[in-house]
């Protein structure tokens, strides 16, 4: 197995990992193939896939804010169970980010991550692959440390069309031990930097971003 870097919607890789979101994800969470042309030559943007055969198999989106020194993963996508994808794909991008944390003279502060919340959304198929499935994906995540943060959480659908997303929960892995809360000055930055990209806000996030904007810290609460 390969862990293959792609910069480029012209990378025949690109299209079978594209073809794989639409298998596994629900439409407002797909970004149109010709959107990522921008995201995938942005240095910041980091998008792997593994690769077997000269298949792709599963893939992982995510980056480095060295200001905030934090990470966030945008996605994991295992393609077939019993393959060990997971466990590669963890391994490989937390080599990446260390070296990319040591690099700006830091210590990784921690990762957020947007986890599916399996009583909201358990209808959905994930492609049929069992490891996908959101009870299962986020079990496996609070086995890695993840924590929910605890407020209501929407974020602007991918189709830019000004939807709210309900359904998950932004969750945040602490590098740091016995860290119970996470201060919300760094969330609402975050969450304004990395929805930039999508113009059209709904009503809701900007309600959820006001509200963080008033408070001090979020609690960490478990998954």
């Amino acid at each position: 197995m390969e862990y293959v870097r792609i910069t480029s919607i012209e990378d025949p890789l690109f299209k079978q990992m594209h073809q794989l979101m639409q298998q596994v994800f629900p439409g407002e969470e797909v970004l149109d193939f010709d959107l990522w042309k921008e995201p995938l030559e942005d240095p910041g943007i980091r998008v792997f896939v593994a690769v077997e055969n000269n298949q792709v198999i599963g893939a992982t989106e995510y980056r480095y804010y060295e200001d905030f020194n934090v990470a966030m993963t945008d996605f994991t996508i295992i393609g077939k169970d019993g393959l060990g994808i997971g466990a590669f794909l963890a391994h490989n991008r937390a080599q990446d980010l260390n070296a990319l944390a040591k690099d700006n003279g830091k210590d990784l502060r921690g990762m957020f991550a947007e986890i599916y919340d399996p009583y909201k959304v358990d209808s959905y198929e994930f492609g049929g692959v069992k490891s996908m499935n959101p009870y299962v994906r986020r079990e496996v995540l609070s086995h890695l440390g993840y924590r929910r943060l605890d407020f209501t959480y929407v974020h602007p659908s991918w189709n830019n069309d000004g939807e709210a997303v309900e359904g998950l929960d932004l969750c945040f892995l602490s590098m740091a031990a016995n860290k119970e809360t996470l201060e919300a000055d760094l969330i609402v930055a975050f969450l304004k930097r990395y929805y930039t990209v999508l113009p059209n806000k709904p009503e809701a996030w900007l309600q959820m971003i006001e509200k963080l904007e008033n408070a001090e810290t979020i609690k960490l609460k478990a998954i």
